[in-house]
């Protein structure tokens, strides 16, 4: 019955001529034939279950829905027919041609009859999909030319969405003869115009070289859409650039994917023409030189990565034991242990890090508002603390982790810049790091070493989470519901205590967008040092040995999909009792600061203002998160406020930083020198003085008592004089 209804001219040749022809146009049917065999009857299920006609029932279902597509998988047509899908990988553009033929015959069998005003077949768009292991951009060569790959990576760009003829009608300039129907291949080939028009007529001259024009109104077109896509970041070797390929993607595939997200892709892997140059030398090289570009045929947007937390993939067994996991009593402690195992103590940062990578739960308002529910961090401090390693370890836990530098980043990197694309000259705009990290967090390092006018540019991410752009005629508002989590130097590289301060040169707007700022000093304490020798020490010992995780805690993975799964799946509130206590702890910390304020007659350089509060609530609720409860409880708010306490509050007293009275001002700051030449010139080096006799000679100058104890600790934290004898004498040093 092949070829039965095919309106094909029969002749007989009395020549025996070229039958080579007609046996291609045969073959060609029959693999339609087989192709349609293939959808109408592959079956999944047995006998005894019942089975279902796969294909069939998608192609009714779609195309009732009218969504003109169909996915094949290419299991389904090797386990039908191994020579199909070998047709398939080898020459896949115009065997999927022949396959969209035979989905669009089986479509039309399969919706008979069709209501009135739909009598018109449309055209079916087959899809691919495979289990198949995927290549990498770097091993595409020219001997995968025009067969089936299959690729994974990140989409970096993409242009709107533009129509392509597939059939054009052309017209001649001065004998007004038309072709029409003329088909055109898919891709980004284009199609060239006859030179020449063939319609002689008598009495009239010749038509001119080039007379075709197309005809606009009469052509068919679908609409295409060209991305870039750019290999996964991990898949880059050590110190090259990530490569670059460009895709092609028409009528249904178009739109499926946004920039930032990590896709899979199938496609054909094709050439097009290089775009002439205008400058064409005498010797033309590039003759014979195509540049390649990848059809899209189906496209899987990876559930892990970047865009998507795991929370899709998580399996009922999964979900028990991390329901479980959570349900453990210490599971606060447990997770703070696991954050970043191999850096010793910190134990509080690395508790306030556990709650900005669960986060608190965002609240839409009735009139539209929303209050951000992601926590800000900062650490301000000596280096050497490892500050830098923290944020490394959370980029890498995070659902999504962006890490950028101070000095490397610009705000238009930050937040989103405008860029002119080269083909079209229109505008379009590529989002930075903030806009990508939407739903994750971005680390910041070198907080410090940022431009002013580009640490601004945060300000609005920060806070309202929106990022608004009005630049080159494209006004718009992103999105960019991310944490941050910035480290930061003091002013004079490492924290000086005589300053104050002076060390925080941050100014309060950004401050105070930060939910806890932690002042990490680089104490010297020798059992301390001891203890963190010993483990740097056994580290780099046992670097690669001890690859399982120690007892009581979680290891990475387990904590990423834990992390997702909990952002996922619980948005806690604060209970009543919980609310009151915070209410009345809130005032008591504002008028702590204000009495503060009154002692030193300083306004401190971090404000306690109503976002403070606010920062206790969402810390709250991330510590109700991490158990899955519903609510935030009055033993979580304990904590926020213990961990607000010893973070931020701290670091706004700073009294620490200058005895117990604020902080210097320049006459204390005279008096305090003035005190430690005295001093020096009191006891020479190597010599002993007992600590009362000093602090009363200098009380009888007249200096306030406080002022020579703090001299005293200075000149110890320096290394200058040391304790002797249950710290009675001084001995110097130096």
């Amino acid at each position: 019955m092949s070829g039965f209804d095919d309106p094909g001219i029969y002749y007989s040749d009395s020549f025996g001529g070229d039958a080579s022809v007609d046996e291609g146009q045969v073959r060609k049917s029959q693999l339609q034939k087989r192709f349609k065999e293939f959808l109408r009857q592959y079956r999944v299920g047995t006998d005894r279950t019942g089975f279902t006609f796969k294909y069939r029932d998608e192609l009714k279902r779609h195309y009732n829905l009218s969504q003109y597509w169909v996915e094949v998988e290419m299991e389904d047509l090797a386990s039908f027919d191994e020579d199909l899908a070998d047709y398939l990988y080898k020459q896949p553009a115009e065997h999927l041609q022949l396959l969209e033929e035979a989905a669009k015959e089986v479509a039309d069998e399969v919706t008979r009859p069709r209501p009135s005003g739909e009598e018109t077949l449309q055209d079916i768009q087959v899809m691919l999909r495979s289990d198949a292991n995927a290549a990498n951009i770097r091993s595409l060569k020219s001997d995968q030319m025009s067969h089936l790959v299959k690729i994974p990576g990140i989409i970096i760009a993409a242009t709107p969405v533009r129509a392509k003829a597939t059939r054009i009608a052309i017209q001649c300039r001065s004998c007004r003869n038309t072709i029409s129907n003329i088909a055109v291949r898919p891709g980004l080939e284009g199609y060239a115009l006859p030179r020449k028009c063939n319609t002689e007529q008598a009495g009239r001259p010749k038509c001119p070289l080039d007379p075709y024009f197309i005809m606009p109104d009469k052509c068919k077109c679908v609409d295409f859409q060209v991305l870039k896509l750019q290999e996964s970041p991990d898949a880059v070797p050590h110190g090259e650039m990530p490569r670059h390929l460009q895709l092609y993607c028409d009528r249904y595939l178009c739109d499926k994917v946004v920039p930032g997200n990590r896709v899979t892709i199938m496609g054909i892997y094709s050439i097009k023409k290089s775009a002439q140059s205008k400058n064409r030398s005498r010797d033309n090289v590039g003759v014979g030189i195509r540049s390649a570009y990848i059809r899209v045929v189906g496209i899987q947007v990876d559930v892990e990565g970047s865009g998507h937390s795991f929370a899709g993939s998580v399996t009922p067994q999964e979900e028990e034991e991390l329901r479980r996991l959570a349900a453990m009593p210490n599971i606060y402690e447990t997770i703070a242990k696991s954050i970043a195992p191999s850096i010793y103590g910190s134990t509080d940062i690395k508790k306030a890090i556990a709650c900005l990578l669960f986060g608190g739960s965002r609240k839409r308002l009735p009139d539209g508002l929303t209050r951000r529910g992601d926590i800000n961090l900062l650490m301000l401090g000596d280096p050497g603390t490892a500050k830098s390693q923290l944020l490394k370890f959370v980029e890498k836990c995070s659902p999504i982790g962006v890490y950028t530098s101070g000095k490397g980043s610009s705000a238009a990197g930050l937040t989103a810049s405008v860029i002119r694309d080269p083909s079209s000259r229109s505008f379009f705009m590529e989002g930075g790091a903030m806009v990508l990290a939407d739903g994750g967090v971005v680390c910041i390092d070198e907080f410090d070493k940022m431009r002013e006018d580009d640490r601004v540019a945060i300000h609005e991410a920060m806070e309202q989470q929106t990022i608004s752009i009005a630049k080159a005629g494209i006004t718009t508002t992103l999105n960019s519901r991310c944490s941050v989590l910035a480290a930061a130097n003091s002013v004079f590289g490492r924290w000086d205590e005589t300053k104050g301060e002076e060390n925080i040169d941050f100014m309060p707007t950004i401050l105070s967008r930060f939910d806890m700022i932690f002042i990490v000093k680089d104490e010297h304490n020798e059992e301390r040092d001891m203890t963190l020798a010993k483990h740097v020490m056994s580290l780099h010992v046992s670097a690669l040995t001890q690859t399982q995780a120690v007892e009581g805690e979680i290891e990475l993975n387990k904590l990423k999909k834990l992390i997702s799964f909990c952002r996922t799946k619980c948005g806690p509130r604060l209970s009543a009792a919980a609310a009151e206590k915070l209410k009345n702890r809130y005032i008591l910390m504002r008028s702590g600061t204000r009495q503060h304020e009154q002692e030193s007659d300083r306004r401190s350089s971090i404000p306690i203002t109503i976002r403070q509060l606010e920062a206790i609530v969402r810390i709250a609720e991330s510590l109700g998160k991490m158990k899955l409860q519903p609510f935030a409880t009055e033993a979580d708010v304990e904590e926020a406020l213990r961990l607000f306490q010893v973070s931020t509050l701290d670091a706004a007293m700073s009294g620490s930083l200058s005895g117990a009275e604020g902080f210097t001002t320049q006459e204390d700051q005279e008096m305090l020198s003035r005190i430690e030449k005295q001093l020096k010139r009191r006891f020479a080096i190597g010599s002993q003085v007992s600590e009362h006799s000093i602090v009363q000679d200098f009380m009888r100058q007249k200096y306030p008592e406080h002022a020579i104890y703090k001299v005293l600790q200075l000149m110890m934290r320096r290394g200058e004089i040391q304790h002797r004898m249950q710290r009675k004498v001084l001995y110097r040093i130096k």
